[in-house]
């Protein structure tokens, strides 16, 4: 429709500049009878004529130009080769096309490389899954079978029958943190951010692991004001802090203690887990929230190393973040910051 509009006007503006012309022609010609003005006014047409001629076939010279030109980068973007042959930054039309093009080729080129990062990391992913599935699941298999092979005491029976039920709750931890995380990571979930108290959230979390800490004579303590507010998940956040409550407890010695304290900051209400337990080496604070990373001192722990890799994940898609700060032997302290 475009292109048959353009094709009107340009027939118009030949069609008015002709009658002009034509009328300042014949007008010439009237009041000018003698012959040698004439034949002025003829070698004036045909010069014009010409004139006319050469300027379009210049014009369809330089389209013929540019379109091979533009064929030509485009076969090498398409190649994956990044023409360096025009000068991009021309205040012409040519460079502004050029230069959408290159563009459009930096943002496929990235795409193409977040394409191949998630590939990556999904053969990751699978990977670290099976070796993480593989020990559980062996260990069923070896209790099933001596549980089915050979004659056992009641005692001895019921002691493997234990075994195996750690596995599988073990294993059902696993699946369920897989769960989360694949979630989590594909952005099949909703997240209800809204401001709201945060006593509520942090008694959620707490419930979590008050058995463990009582078992291990861990003293908890909770310092918040019943006003404090923050813009968060409930449900979301308490499973965060529920995650590093739980890693607080796991790595601290029988007998120590873990505070929650929460300050409101002028951005952000920040949430301290302080806890006195065996406490992370300075180079590997910024590698305790990778996934299915754990460190040689958590070696002796049971766990897969997806708790603070899942309350990272939680906290960022909430606009807030986790720092920690730690000293070996004295304990650590993780603090989450939960816009206001």
């Amino acid at each position: 429709m475009r292109e048959k509009r353009d094709r009107v006007i340009r027939f118009g503006m030949i069609l008015v500049g002709t009658v002009l012309l034509g009328g300042l022609l014949y007008t010439v010609w009237i009041w000018a009878p003698g012959s040698r003005i004439r034949y002025l006014l003829l070698l004036l047409c045909a010069g014009l004529c010409l004139l006319g001629l050469l300027g379009n076939l210049w014009q369809r010279r330089q389209i013929c130009r540019f379109t091979d030109e533009l064929c030509g980068t485009l076969d090498d973007l398409i190649a994956g080769r990044k023409p360096e042959q025009y000068s991009y930054y021309e205040d012409t039309l040519a460079a502004k096309v050029y230069g959408k093009l290159l563009q459009f080729y930096d943002l496929m080129s990235e795409e193409r490389r977040q394409s191949r990062q998630d590939k990556q990391v999904i053969q990751e992913l699978v990977s670290d899954i099976s070796h993480q599935v593989k020990t559980p699941v062996a260990n069923l298999q070896m209790f099933l079978g001596i549980l089915q092979s050979q004659e056992l005491c009641e005692e001895k029976r019921a002691e493997f029958l234990e075994m195996t039920a750690g596995q599988i709750d073990k294993l059902d931890f696993l699946m369920q943190s897989l769960i989360k995380m694949s979630r989590l990571e594909t952005g099949t979930f909703a997240l209800h951010v809204e401001r709201t108290e945060l006593q509520g959230t942090i008694a959620e979390a707490v419930n979590v692991i008050w058995a463990k800490a009582e078992a291990k004579d861990i003293r908890l303590s909770v310092e918040c004001d019943s006003a404090l507010t923050a813009r968060h998940d409930p449900k979301w956040t308490a499973e965060a802090l529920g995650n590093l409550l739980d890693n607080a407890v796991k790595y601290t010695p029988k007998g120590g203690s873990v505070l929650i304290s929460v300050r409101p900051w002028q951005f952000y209400t920040r949430v301290d887990i302080a806890d006195t337990g065996i406490g992370i080496l300075e180079e590997h604070c910024h590698e305790v929230f990778k996934r299915f990373w754990r460190g040689e001192e958590a070696a002796s722990q049971e766990g897969v190393g997806l708790g603070l890799y899942l309350a990272q994940e939680i906290i960022t898609k909430q606009r807030g973040y986790i720092s920690v700060k730690s000293a070996i032997g004295k304990g650590t302290t993780f603090s989450v910051y939960l816009l206001t």
